[in-house]
């Protein structure tokens, strides 16, 4: 588990991450020696993680492994079709972390959540997709979820994944999905604020008819700091999935 403790107070839990004031992380349990290892579609997104990896996982080896010909050939597919290379190709990239001594290997993409499920019988080590972890919390605030997202390749996955964590958790749930395509181009050509404003606009507009929202890819983790108090709580997978990752490893 991650603690992190107000100063001055005891910690504060919430939506099952303990929170510092100062975000400043206390771990239950030292992990030198432990090594995580993460694949990404685009190799881009490494450097929208590393926030995260510094503040939750400052004492775990990071091993990153990146191609961006996957995200290519995902975003070429018709929406809602992963051509089936590039599962074979998570899998072996799976391979190659599990060969390098990797205590666990993580899939940093949206798009292709499913590459977890068709690996796990051929990988031994653990696996975590990043996304489950803001599901599962998502689904436990209640019925109605806002699944807001800038990919459309990467909508139908992420509203699989979130009904597959309802169904695991025993929920009837109502998804209600927003495609902001338009965001992801402000990204990628640099204008993160531009980026930003579209969503939390779609953000406060979701508010209104939804028990929680889940930001649907991890490049969109780059909005946490913009948020500040929202009416319903707004998940990302940068902050849930690397906590998730933190208590795996202690478990480990």
């Amino acid at each position: 588990m991650v603690y992190w403790p107000r100063l001055g107070t005891r910690a504060r839990s919430v939506s099952g991450i303990f929170v510092h004031a100062r975000g400043v992380p206390i771990m239950a349990k030292k992990l030198t020696g432990r090594t995580l290892g993460i694949i990404h579609a685009a190799v881009f997104t490494a450097q929208v993680v590393e926030p995260y990896i510094r503040e939750i996982l400052p004492d775990v080896a990071v091993m990153h492994l990146g191609d961006d010909t996957v995200q290519r050939d995902n975003l070429s597919a018709p929406v809602g079709a992963i051509p089936p290379h590039n599962f074979y190709k998570f899998t072996t990239y799976a391979r190659f972390l599990q060969e390098a001594g990797c205590d666990l290997i993580m899939l940093a993409c949206s798009t292709f959540n499913g590459a977890v499920e068709v690996a796990r019988s051929m990988i031994t080590t653990p696996l975590l997709n990043i996304d489950r972890p803001m599901m599962d919390l998502a689904v436990a605030q209640g019925r109605r979820i806002g699944l807001l997202g800038t990919l459309p390749s990467t909508m139908p996955a992420s509203e699989r994944l979130l009904r597959q964590a309802a169904a695991d958790a025993g929920r009837d749930i109502e998804v209600f999905p927003v495609l902001c395509a338009e965001a992801f181009q402000l990204l990628r050509a640099g204008d993160a604020k531009g980026h930003n404003d579209m969503l939390l606009r779609e953000i406060d507009g979701l508010s209104s008819k939804t028990d929680a929202i889940v930001l649907a890819q991890v490049s969109m983790s780059a909005l946490e700091s913009q948020l500040g108090d929202t009416r319903v709580p707004v998940y990302n997978s940068g902050r849930t999935g690397f906590a998730r990752a933190r208590e795996m490893l202690e478990a480990l």
